[in-house]
């Protein structure tokens, strides 16, 4: 999505020795001029509230606005845009209402949602645009790997967890004893995958592992994300 020409001569938004994006509250703040530099231009996807100052629904949101920012650092920026002080931009894109959520990324538009927006739903509106962690799968993905019979779930949670529940055909092996069980892991009849109760653990594991040289697949989420899936688990 090209929105304006260039220009990034000297003196340009976001230029050598130009004017950078300014401030509204604790989020950096775009208007028309500097929109194609800080948002079509960056290098990481971008997360735009087109909003007023005057609007009570942007200021009661943005206290969950900020914490989401702080949250995503370094995986998505969020900026705000006033569109009283944009108004040509807010025409272009054909603003109806405030807030206004649109993500761009790689100079297009992502996705755009209306409306207050709470930290879950801003998180789902842009975790199909972050870039997922070598050896990641997704519920259904596994689900469906699961079925096709060339993976195994490696349940790294402590015994009595696996013994409450566990996925389907799952085998336990305790995180702390994957390391001195390698060989293990590796004659099992499918590809190990990974998977704890919220995905965090495996998800430091496998970084763990491929620094030594070991790559590994784990389950985003966890068992908890594969129940939220409504698919099936394992109980005695």
């Amino acid at each position: 999505m090209h929105i304006f020409g260039g220009s990034k001569g000297p003196g340009a938004p976001g230029a050598p020795g130009g004017p950078r994006a300014g401030r509204t509250g604790r989020l950096p703040s775009v208007t028309e001029r500097d929109f194609e530099q800080e948002v079509l231009l960056s290098e990481i996807p971008v997360l735009v509230e087109f909003m007023l100052e005057t609007s009570a629904q942007c200021q009661a949101i943005a206290p969950e606005l900020e914490s989401f920012a702080k949250e995503m650092a370094g995986k998505i920026r969020v900026v705000k845009c006033d569109i009283e002080k944009s108004p040509m931009l807010a025409r272009q894109l054909r603003l109806q209402s405030v807030p206004t959520f649109m993500l761009f990324v790689d100079q297009k538009l992502g996705d755009a949602q209306v409306g207050p927006l709470s930290k879950k739903q801003l998180r789902a509106m842009v975790e199909p645009f972050l870039p997922r962690q070598e050896g990641a799968l997704k519920a259904r993905e596994l689900a469906e790997l699961l079925k096709q019979g060339v993976v195994v779930p490696v349940d790294v949670r402590d015994a009595s967890a696996y013994g409450r529940a566990h996925l389907p055909k799952a085998t336990s092996l305790p995180a702390d004893e994957i390391e001195g069980r390698l060989a293990e892991l590796f004659m099992l009849p499918g590809q190990p995958v990974l998977y704890d109760r919220a995905g965090e653990k495996t998800k430091d594991l496998v970084d763990k592992m491929a620094e030594t040289g070991t790559p590994l697949a784990f389950l985003e989420g966890g068992i908890l994300a594969w129940e939220a899936e409504g698919l099936p688990v394992e109980r005695p």
